[in-house]
């Protein structure tokens, strides 16, 4: 687990999704193979996104498999279902959401971590379809499991329901509008105690209105949208940021739609994930920001599973630097980065 100081909430930095091939030889070793990226990224980074939930509803083995080949403490973020968001546009959501939520999510247990909820740029705040569909949004797997099993025929149900214990759960909003800078809808989330993601681009609202007690963020890119990557002033700023949310209090350069909430000051959770993956930056940035933090996995050279046979894990230091080189340098340096003493390599 990361060091992180009592006085803080846990801060999870990670990637949107693991399966780019332009990552292959660069964050990922060239004799990797595909299957085990997950497991790879999963000891560099403390949470990943599942973009594939977006996309179709996903069957329960694949929910088990990213279960087991992920290590203790890692959590993921789940994308919600673009039916229900963009399709639907949150129109009779009921069983879709039910048929979402009976796929397998639930079955990923103690490592299921936020749903985000991504609208599209071309949808407008609506006051009531909105408060419906966070009405809808189960607080803890109990509600969930028992929304779940309304679902239909697309999904068979049964196993993917079942609970080893009972969580709560979170939920994020990302809108692309602007019609969303409206004390109306930050006052609906936080009634409702959903966050609003604070999304990093020139395209869209960047707004930091803290409406939960959990802090989501996903950096796109501040230059241009998926591309660019973040320099060191950059990094530096969004570290100031995260800190400053961890400890319970506001960034100084928070833009928002409502004055700073007044609430006592509490610690809160933040989550990070970096969008900017066409040009393999996303990893280099991510990695170069939980170092700022010290939110980075314990020492790469401590997981020698992760490693592919032969091959020399690096520390947790050369680790982060050769992934922020990752764009200058052809491939990730790994037998270069391990000149330790007590160099190890995977049994």
């Amino acid at each position: 687990m990361a060091r992180t100081s009592p006085n803080l909430g846990q801060i999870r930095i990670g990637i949107s999704g693991w399966t780019y091939a332009p990552w292959r030889g660069v964050f990922y070793p060239a004799d990797l193979p595909q299957r085990r990226e997950l497991d790879w990224a999963s000891r560099r980074f403390r949470t990943i996104e599942i973009n594939g939930t977006f996309y179709r509803l996903q069957q329960l083995e694949n929910f088990l498999r990213w279960h087991d080949e992920t290590p203790e403490g890692f959590v993921f973020a789940i994308k919600g279902s673009r039916y229900i968001t963009h399709l639907r546009r949150l129109r009779e959501i009921d069983t879709p959401m039910a048929n979402f939520l009976a796929s397998g999510v639930l079955r990923l247990g103690a490592k299921l971590g936020p749903m985000l909820w991504q609208f599209p740029p071309w949808m407008r705040f609506d006051a009531e379809r909105f408060e419906a569909f966070l009405a809808l949004l189960p607080k803890d797997t109990e509600q969930a499991c028992a929304l779940g099993r309304r679902h239909d025929e697309r999904v068979p149900g049964g196993d993917a329901l079942k609970l080893d214990e009972h969580r709560p759960m979170r939920h994020a909003v990302e809108i692309r509008h602007d019609s969303f800078r409206s004390p109306e809808f930050i006052e609906m989330l936080r009634r409702h105690g959903v966050a609003l993601v604070c999304a990093d681009t020139v395209d869209w609202p960047r707004l930091m209105d803290l409406t939960s007690g959990f802090v989501y963020c996903r950096l796109h890119g501040s230059e241009e949208l998926y591309v660019s990557g973040y320099d060191d002033d950059s990094l530096d700023r969004w570290a100031s940021r995260v800190r400053a949310w961890a400890k319970g209090s506001e960034p100084a350069d928070a833009e928002r739609v409502m004055p700073p909430t007044t609430s006592g000051r509490t610690k809160r959770d933040v989550y990070v994930y970096f969008d900017n993956d066409v040009k393999v930056r996303a990893p280099a940035d991510a990695a170069a920001l939980a170092e700022r933090l010290d939110a980075s996995p314990p020492a790469a050279d401590d997981q020698v599973e992760a490693a592919p046979r032969g091959r020399a894990s690096p520390t947790r230091r050369n680790d982060a630097h050769a992934v922020r080189q990752a764009t200058a340098r052809p491939t990730w340096p790994h037998v270069r980065s391990a000149n330790r003493s007590n160099r190890r390599t995977s049994p």
